[in-house]
């Protein structure tokens, strides 16, 4: 049984039953009839679909957005934010996905020789509860616009999410079995991972989640793409603009409550500014307002669930031991609900829990170090390697150092964030490939070269 709870008030929702066996091997056969179908459809037309997809999640914003709200505990607003981000990127894949899967043509001694862009057929998509709509549809749109079909498992805890986003397709008159959502325990994966149907795996979740599947995956030499955990720096060098960093840096580890793999999760300060920049960071932190999310007011809503608060405590409790100070916050909020009062940790150091491990959750680590190259330095010393910040007003010295940051995308003064213009990814345990853009595309693509003789001497 899946059981839907409200983490802002420990209630249940609702119960669904699992699929069954018979259920899966349903589902499967239909993507795949449906997919062999869909691929052979000009991509104006699967373009033109998408477009369809985008105005089903305008249309019904409200709903899914209060379901995602209720089901993971993100505040409103954020998650009205996520419908309309999930709809964008259909209408960008609807308007680029054409000229991103052009064929290209390659000069050679071939009298004509290209390189074309065929889709894999259905892909398994394995995706965690933080962004239940966002990280399918950044998946989906461009899978469907190469021609793939998609099956989807959940996260456990967000069943209503899972259903409700067949509900989105069905309303966009997608064709009947292209993408469908199962409710199976974890368990289950790996035999989806070695039936025949599937061609391709896509995961986004922890670092040891990923090492399983990408086990699984290549056993059976399918491809995968891998985007997992990150202990992300934010880099603040003592030129920067030390008022606007606090203040992004605020938004950048609180926003869905911590709970992003992209969110800065290491504050790296250079000692020079790290006084003035805990105390303007810490104001803002201050200034959030954490409980109902459902209120429009509110900031900071609950952990999405409450053994993930405790395990969250529990790397406050062993860093404070270890001899991080606590700047503000530093306990669970009493009462019902898995809320965490958001929590500034001053004085972190390397061998730390707050540095070491992934912290997912209202929770920021600040590090002191004495230059930009011990920043650098500290920043790689992970075994994580997602996003990262810089902040420097030295626009030319942040080329340079960029490139020395061991990370997929590198955001100077600014958020990270991920963006359908432009790849997502990590390198390191963050995992491999990327989504979203032009190189996102064609991940799950057969890149074939053909070529027409005879050859030109």
């Amino acid at each position: 049984m899946f059981f839907s709870i409200n983490p802002a008030t420990g209630s249940e929702i609702a119960r669904y039953e699992p699929h069954s066996a018979a259920d899966i091997d349903q589902a499967l056969s239909e993507a795949v009839a449906a997919q062999k179908a869909w691929r052979r459809r000009s991509i104006t037309d699967r373009c033109a679909q998408l477009r369809k997809v985008a105005q089903a999640l305008r249309a019904n914003r409200d709903a899914y957005a209060t379901l995602i709200t209720s089901e993971m505990g993100k505040p409103i607003r954020e998650a009205e934010a996520e419908i309309e981000k999930s709809a964008w990127t259909c209408d960008f894949y609807a308007e680029h996905a054409p000229r991103f899967l052009a064929d290209e043509i390659v000069a050679s001694n071939a009298t004509e020789s290209r390189v074309v862009f065929d889709p894999l057929g259905v892909v398994l998509a394995i995706m965690p509860w933080n962004y239940p709509f966002w990280q399918f549809f950044r998946f989906l749109a461009p899978a469907m616009a190469a021609g793939n079909g998609a099956i989807l498992k959940h996260a456990a805890n967000v069943p209503g999410c899972a259903l409700a986003i067949e509900d989105v397709l069905a309303k966009a008159g997608v064709p009947q079995g292209l993408s469908r959502s199962l409710l199976i325990p974890s368990s289950a994966v790996a035999g989806l991972i070695a039936d025949d149907r599937i061609a391709a795996v896509t995961l986004t979740g922890s670092t040891p989640v990923g090492q399983l599947v990408a086990a699984q995956a290549g056993k059976y030499l399918k491809k995968q793409v891998l985007e997992l955990g990150g202990t992300d720096p934010f880099i603040v060098l003592a030129d920067a603009d030390i008022a606007r960093a606090a203040e992004f840096g605020a938004r950048a580890r609180f926003q869905n409550a911590g709970q992003s793999c992209i969110a800065a999760k290491r504050f790296i300060v250079e000692e020079a500014v790290a006084d003035p920049f805990t105390e303007l960071f810490s104001k803002h932190v201050r200034a959030l307002r954490t409980g109902d999310p459902m209120d429009r007011d509110t900031n900071v809503g609950p952990i999405a669930r409450a053994d993930l608060r405790d395990d969250l405590h529990r790397q406050v409790v062993q860093s404070i031991r270890e001899g991080a100070k606590v700047a503000i916050g530093g306990d669970a909020i009493a009462g019902p609900g898995a809320f965490y009062a958001p929590t500034v940790l001053d004085h972190v150091e390397l061998n730390m829990t707050a540095c070491r491990e992934e912290i997912f959750g209202p929770v920021a680590p600040i590090i002191r170090v004495r230059d930009a190259d011990a920043a650098v330095a500290v920043a790689n010393d992970t075994e994580y390697g997602l996003g990262a910040a810089l902040w420097t007003q030295n626009i030319s010295r942040a080329h340079a150092l960029s490139r020395d940051i061991e990370a997929g995308a590198v955001f100077v003064n600014g958020l990270v964030a991920s963006d359908a213009r432009l790849p997502f990814g990590g390198i390191k345990k963050s995992g491999y490939g990327r989504e979203l853009g032009v190189f996102g595309i064609r991940e799950f693509t057969n890149i074939k070269t053909v070529w027409v003789g005879p050859a030109q001497v």
